[in-house]
């Protein structure tokens, strides 16, 4: 007997065409003309969903403006078990069949999973989408293994999962926001059924895992304690080694390895403030200017000697300005005013130059 087509109801599409026709997708004016003009026409929640999701992936900055229209429709039309069904397996397919919808489709997933009201006794919206993710997840090994059709469909599966795992959220009893414990560990054992079938196209699945999950998945298990993420570098190492892929495959292995040994790309900044000094900053004087003594010997403030060489040329530059330059003598023979300069500074000027030498300390501080 043939499953029998949810469609519209004719209340909800009089609603829909009133109150939003501008969020349907390309076609659903058809839809809504066709109501209007008496047609019994109205689309099945495979077509609507379908159009909503095709729509999503040629225009994904749409998610965030429509998603809540697209949730509140599906609250007055999935009321049943079996269309609760038939949405999850729309959405499942699209995001393993669209390379581009995994990422989206675990986001609508999340949504969808704390938006839509019916909670049947076969489960809720996301109880029924890890249930089919473990029906394709209970085939890994046969599927790693299968020809490259069958691999490929394995391998979106793999990274809708990834996704899945980083995106759905489920919120606890005190209004904590974990992930799904379950995905974790099914992504642990499809990284060792893609490791175990050293293919190309497996490790090339694995690193694109990886590089999605590896640093949230490392942290979560070491803050069990837990040594995974050190036995997968161990087991890459030995694929390099011993497996009979790629040059190319083993150079993406070594550089996934390299990504985390550099903690996944991620730069910490320091917990607290230090003020920095010549002692704990090492590029401390790298923009200071390079200055030279009278025998042409360069020196910067990281100098020990810099406060005594930088006051003599002080003194020899502003004070003493007669003194040679590339062998030419600037002051002059006989005048009278230089001749009359002591070796001293007036005390005005050494005032000004101490208030100087402090305001520019204090600038370079901070």
């Amino acid at each position: 007997m043939a499953k029998p087509q949810v469609v519209v109801a004719p209340v909800l599409m009089s609603k829909l065409s009133a109150n939003a026709p501008e969020f349907y997708p390309s076609g659903y004016s058809n839809y809504t003309e066709s109501y209007e003009d008496g047609c019994e026409d109205y689309p099945t929640l495979s077509e609507y969903v379908q159009d909503f999701l095709n729509h999503l992936t040629e225009q994904p900055g749409s998610f965030e403006t429509e998603i809540e229209q697209f949730a509140e429709t599906l609250n007055g039309w999935v009321t049943t078990d079996d269309a609760l069904q038939e949405l999850v397996e729309l959405i499942y397919q699209q995001a393993t069949s669209i390379p581009n919808f995994s990422y989206m489709g675990a986001r609508l997933c999340n949504y969808l999973s704390h938006h839509l009201t019916i909670s049947p006794q076969s489960g809720n919206f996301r109880q029924l989408l890890l249930q089919r993710c473990r029906t394709e997840y209970e085939v890994k090994d046969q599927a790693a293994k299968g020809d490259e059709v069958t691999r490929k469909r394995f391998h979106a599966f793999v990274l809708f999962l990834g996704e899945l795992y980083l995106n759905l959220e489920i919120k606890g009893t005190n209004g904590q926001v974990t992930r799904a414990d379950i995905l974790q560990v099914g992504l642990r054992e499809l990284l060792n059924a893609l490791f175990a079938n050293p293919m190309d196209d497996n490790l090339i699945c694995a690193v694109k895992l990886l590089k999605l999950t590896g640093s949230v998945l490392e942290d979560t298990w070491k803050e069990k304690g837990k040594t995974d993420m050190e036995e997968i570098i161990q087991r890459i190492e030995n694929v390099v080694l011993d497996a009979n892929c790629s040059r190319d495959v083993k150079q993406m292995l070594l550089k996934l390895v390299e990504l985390r040994s550099s903690n996944w790309g991620r730069v910490h900044a320091t917990s607290t403030y230090r003020e920095a000094t010549p002692e704990n900053d090492p590029n401390y004087f790298m923009n200071e200017p390079t200055f030279y003594t009278s025998d042409g010997v360069p020196f910067t403030a990281a100098d020990p000697d810099y406060q005594e060489k930088y006051q003599e040329l002080l003194e020899r530059e502003d004070f003493f300005p007669d003194y040679e330059e590339n062998g030419t003598d600037l002051s002059g023979a006989g005048d009278p005013y230089l001749d009359d300069i002591d070796d001293e500074m007036d005390p005005e000027i050494e005032e000004a130059y101490e208030k100087f030498c402090l305001e520019s300390e204090r600038k370079r501080k901070q």
